[in-house]
């Protein structure tokens, strides 16, 4: 059975020993459920995000777990990835999905039902809210509150992530107000305890928000 809310991990901001981190993520996937992988490299050449993906698909898709290409649909199209996520400063969702055919499409839609509505209308496979916490992993133009997550989940039939700052501290609540996926990086990547032990503890914390949801 899948859980109505699962893990999507976003690589760290730089790969700068593919090899070396090959075996923290085979790592984290033996700490748990984890639904999809992002690699989200930016500003690097084009060949270092296809050494990537090469280095990391096997990995990821040995275990089930879909592999998302961030910001670059003309890439992943060409690239063995299983979707490609936008976001608003991005390639229009129309071009992506142009692009990309009947692999997967998620946009950023930052704190905006607006904007979810027009990705979900237009026909992303999921839509992503955030930031809902501080985070250094990258600039959050927005700050979220746990509530657009319930109203979406009320509301719309795609399914939303959430993403920003998410640890294992944090995460139990976005589980209960409705979030599909909680999207992390460095709430995986810098846990002291190693990325195993910090996928099982998001996945406990997922447990226990969903009780209580």
């Amino acid at each position: 059975m899948t859980l109505p809310c699962r893990l999507y991990l976003i690589t760290p901001p730089a790969l700068d020993d593919l090899a070396g981190f090959g075996r923290q993520l085979a790592k984290a996937l033996e700490g748990g459920d984890v639904a999809a992988l992002q690699i989200r490299l930016k500003d690097v050449p084009d060949d270092v995000i296809k050494a990537a993906v090469e280095a990391l698909a096997p990995i990821a898709q040995a275990r089930d777990v879909a592999l998302i290409l961030n910001d670059r649909p003309d890439l992943a199209a060409r690239l063995p990835v299983d979707g490609v996520h936008v976001g608003q400063g991005d390639m229009a969702y129309r071009d992506a999905r142009k692009l990309m055919g009947e692999r997967m499409v998620g946009v950023t839609c930052h704190d905006s039902r607006h904007l979810a509505m027009e990705a979900a209308e237009a026909g992303a496979d999921y839509v992503a809210f955030g930031a809902f916490f501080p985070t250094s992993t990258k600039e959050a133009p927005t700050t979220a509150e746990p509530d657009i997550l319930t109203i979406w989940q009320e509301t719309m039939e795609v399914p939303c992530v959430a993403i920003g700052g998410i640890t294992a501290a944090n995460a139990a609540p976005l589980a209960t107000a409705g979030a599909d996926f909680l999207a992390v990086s460095a709430g995986v990547w810098a846990h002291p305890q190693g990325p195993d032990a910090a996928v099982a503890a998001l996945n406990a914390a997922i447990a226990e928000g969903l009780a209580a949801r």
